[in-house]
């Protein structure tokens, strides 16, 4: 059914609901997704909507959820499509597609600004703005009433920041004006700012239903990560609450939920919204509990979980569990084995009493996580963030040679860059502790991309190790991810088979597809992992062959990314295309978490002080 003809008969007490979810990468992950999105039915949402990656880069990914949740759960379901670095025909063909699947709902994108525009990937001359996308729709004989459409909305302003809220209001008349059913917004804290964009839209004669994008707060960290993004401001009261309890996971997500209610509550009084649109990041415990506790998903707060704040604006926190209560002793024997290997009547996932499977990956900690999670491989609303030439330019300049290149790793290494293209942000305070070690493997021409000391029961709320709900204790196995040519892989390999003594795992694998390790095919390799009061344990970062051949593969377009800034036939693109095709990455982790120094006694012979 149209989402504009669901909203219009829709009668209930309470504003309708919609939830956002993005196709994930692994196979495990989808399919873990669509039970999720099974439970999370039966909290009635009016619509689930589905996100497409630029470029179409989850095409099938994200045509497969759309027609599962349309056509086998009968959930009627919204397709994310960008009309950016798409190739001739693609919209066409994708339009088609989601007909062919009972999908009547698009939500029409301009998606991320092509990279390296000058010289990469030819786009669709037709589709330039998401306007082109709606109008071309609405034009269409074959599409023009098959499909109804929405829109995004940026209160505070576009994140490329090109244009004022006047102007930026007259691209969102013009969207509606084109053909546009439905208005969904970018996320944001500082209501009253939506409230006074609200009536400005209004006032320019925009009457169709405006649906705000409320997003809990999940992690400090990536709270932070998205704000950035989304260049959305933070009331100083919030941020100066997130602060203070930035090393308590657990406090940080119970917030999250408090302020999406107290957000909600706001701004669906006198019918200023008709619905809100929840974009869950694959995770479902928070999203529910702020229903429940709205009271708007069938009855009283859950109880197992019981919210004990009532109060506007105070924290929130879940009753302990009593079902299992886990010590650090018994915790350090039964996750201290080297590698755990699935017995071939595994337990699914989340399926204790505590770690059930709405919250299991509640904690994500790490970029590989868990990739049987449904929230593995996010990439942010809409679209992962992209740099402008000039900008790429100015912050990794031009290299030419790999002394360049590594040249450009010691110097971020060194803080006197905040990026590289594998590293959207500033060196983690945990790095500093390594920051030798990186630094020497580096200069031999081995540039790391990834890392983590070796913790051994650090307190869950320690600035730099900590994670998860306070009383806790975390774990950490060091590990280093790198780039390196063939030969040092070769290299590499013989000294874990020769004096690796079961202690040393590795992967290595290049853009051809070529996979080496000493890993069991079935490992799992956990090497984060935390205790906490009332809860089973809880392992955040897993390295196995699933995740790492999914991070292999991201890490080398990146690669092809990076060099489609250069122009065809000069040294920095040859250069890059060169690494790209000849370079190897390189995982190594070392189980014995009690010994700081094992990774890199390892590595480099002889005893090494931290």
């Amino acid at each position: 059914m149209k989402l504009s003809e669901k909203i219009a008969a829709y009668n209930s007490p309470h504003p309708f609901y919609t939830f956002e979810f993005f196709p994930p990468r692994t196979d495990q992950g989808f399919e873990n997704l669509i039970t999720r999105i099974s439970r999370l039915s039966s909290l009635n949402p009016i619509a689930i909507s589905i996100t497409w990656g630029a470029g179409g880069s989850t095409k099938e990914r994200s045509l497969d959820l759309a027609g599962l949740t349309q056509a086998e759960y009968e959930i009627d379901t919204v397709l994310h499509l960008t009309c950016t670095n798409m190739k001739h025909g693609m919209v066409d063909d994708v339009l088609k597609a989601a007909k062919a699947r009972g999908i009547q709902n698009i939500l029409a994108l301009r998606g991320d600004p092509p990279r390296g525009q000058e010289h990469w990937i030819p786009i669709d001359p037709r589709f330039n703005h998401g306007i082109d996308l709606v109008t071309y729709i609405r034009s269409h004989q074959y599409f023009s009433s098959d499909f109804c459409i929405g829109v995004a909305a940026y209160p505070e302003g576009h994140p490329d920041g090109e244009t004022d809220e006047d102007k930026e209001l007259e691209f969102l008349k013009a969207k509606v004006d084109a053909g546009a059913d439905f208005i969904v917004t970018q996320l944001f804290y500082d209501v009253d700012r939506f409230l006074h964009w609200v009536k400005r839209v209004r006032e320019i004669g925009i009457t169709v239903p405006i649906i705000p994008g409320i997003m809990p707060i999940q992690t400090y960290s990536s709270f932070l990560r998205l704000i950035k993004l989304c260049g959305v401001s933070v009331p100083s009261s919030i941020m100066s609450d997130l602060e203070s309890i930035q090393h308590d996971d657990q406090m940080v997500k119970d917030y999250g939920v408090q302020l999406a209610i107290d957000t909600i509550k706001r701004i669906t009084t006198k019918g200023t919204v008709p619905g809100i649109h929840f974009c869950t990041l694959n995770l479902e415990k928070s999203v529910q509990l702020v229903l429940e506790n709205l009271q708007w998903a069938g009855g009283s707060p859950v109880t197992k979980n019981k919210l004990i704040a009532e109060t506007p604006g105070s924290i929130i926190h879940p009753l302990p569990g009593s079902e299992l209560i886990i010590t650090p002793s018994s915790a350090t024997s039964s996750a201290a084995n080297a590698l755990t290997t699935k017995q071939t009547a595994d337990t699914e996932v989340g399926r204790g009493e505590v770690n059930y499977a709405a919250t299991w990956d509640d904690f994500p900690n790490g970029r590989f996580g868990d990739y049987k999670s449904p929230a593995f491989g996010d990439l942010g609303p809409w679209g992962a963030p992209v740099l402008s030439r000039t900008e790429v330019i100015d912050e990794w300049g031009s290299p030419k040679t790999e002394q360049d290149l590594t040249e450009l790793f010691v110097r971020y290494l060194h803080s006197e860059i905040t990026t590289t293209p594998f590293s959207p942000s500033a060196l983690s305070p945990e790095s500093l502790r390594i920051l030798s070690h990186l630094e020497r493997l580096t200069q031999r021409g081995w540039w790391t991309v990834g890392s983590q000391p070796a913790v051994d029961c650090g307190n869950s709320t320690d600035p730099v190790f900590g994670w998860g709900p306070r009383g806790g204790y975390v774990f950490q196995k060091s590990f280093v991810e790198f780039f390196a040519d063939e030969e040092a892989v070769k290299e590499i390999v013989q000294k874990i088979e020769k004096e690796g003594q079961g202690v040393v795992h590795y992967f290595a694998g290049n853009m051809q597809g070529e996979c080496r390790s000493n890993v069991p095919e079935d490992g799992r390799n956990a090497v984060t992992w935390g205790i906490f009061p009332g809860q089973e344990i809880v392992q955040t970062t897993i390295i196995e062959r699933e995740s790492f051949l999914s991070w292999k593969d991201e890490a080398f377009s990146i690669w092809a990314e990076w060099a489609s800034f250069y122009p065809p036939g000069s040294q920095e693109r040859e250069l890059l295309d060169v690494v790209m095709q000849k370079r190897w990455l390189v995982s190594i982790v070392h189980h014995d978490y009690r010994n700081p120094g094992g990774l890199w006694t390892f590595l480099f012979g002889g005893n090494i002080a931290l």
